[in-house]
């Protein structure tokens, strides 16, 4: 299993490097600003950067892959979409990568963008996710292009990965995320005690992430959207009855938009 690296970017974002000691190779996902990712090659000059993985066409996410590409001669797979320029391989739904003696199964997860997906690693002992903008630390990205429904789908589907999987996603958005969790479900004790160890961290100035399916599971309000606590805090807030899953779903995230 490479072993995950999160490099810094703009204000919040994180760009992944997956380094395989082996090969002496790194993968880079979603490198928005190329600078950082240099920036590590350059301390680290045994490793060769000979792939891109990127999960959706927003420029926070793409911003370096060309002078990345022309720095390196690597390699760029990300979502079929023609506005992106550089990929050399476009991927949809289904497509299985290789990847550092890994299989990796590409998943289509619209909602946050329609060209929007996943890289999945069924690894027996150690399944990991890197779910861009779709899921993240207790919470899940906006409907720039997508719907409700598109949404809830994708994030179900997410959610019926193993409890173990581990997930990078791309922002740090962990303290606000549970702060709104909270509002959700003030009598969630997961999620007090999430948000104190999150709060704690942030303060040291450290990192939130990768996060477990099984944690999100308890504490992402997006995650939960058939539970009776959630579904009566979203009718509650909307003053309208909301039904148990997408409806109660696009009622916390309207919520959540202006919270």
């Amino acid at each position: 299993m490479p072993t995950f690296i999160a490099l810094p970017a703009f204000q919040d974002n994180y760009i992944w490097l997956l380094q395989d000691h082996s090969t002496l190779q790194v993968t880079a996902v979603d490198p928005g600003d190329a600078r950082p990712v240099i920036t590590w090659l350059s301390r680290h000059p045994e490793y060769q950067l000979n792939t891109i993985l990127l999960t959706h066409h927003h420029r926070d996410h793409t911003g370096g892959v060309l002078t990345l590409k022309a720095a390196t001669g690597c390699k760029v797979w990300g979502p079929a979409n023609d506005s992106i320029q550089g990929i050399d391989r476009p991927l949809a739904e289904g497509y299985q990568l290789r990847l550092y003696e890994q299989e990796i199964e590409v998943l289509a997860v619209p909602g946050h963008t329609l060209d929007h997906i996943a890289f999945f690693c069924n690894d027996p002992q150690e399944p990991w996710l890197l779910s861009g903008d779709t899921l993240f630390a207790g919470g899940c990205g906006r409907l720039f292009e997508g719907t409700p429904e598109q949404m809830y789908a994708s994030l179900q589907r997410l959610a019926s990965l193993p409890d173990n999987t581990t997930i990078y996603c791309t922002h740090e958005y962990t303290q606000s995320n549970l702060r709104f969790a909270q509002a959700v479900e003030p009598n969630n004790p997961d999620i007090q005690v999430r948000l104190e160890v999150v709060d704690e961290l942030r303060r040291d100035g450290r990192i939130t992430l990768p996060t477990t399916l099984a944690l999100e599971k308890r504490t992402n309000p997006f995650l939960r959207c058939e539970e009776p606590h959630v579904v009566g805090a979203a009718a509650a807030h909307s003053g309208a009855v909301s039904a148990p899953g997408v409806q109660t779903f696009a009622a916390i995230r309207a919520w959540k938009d202006t919270f």
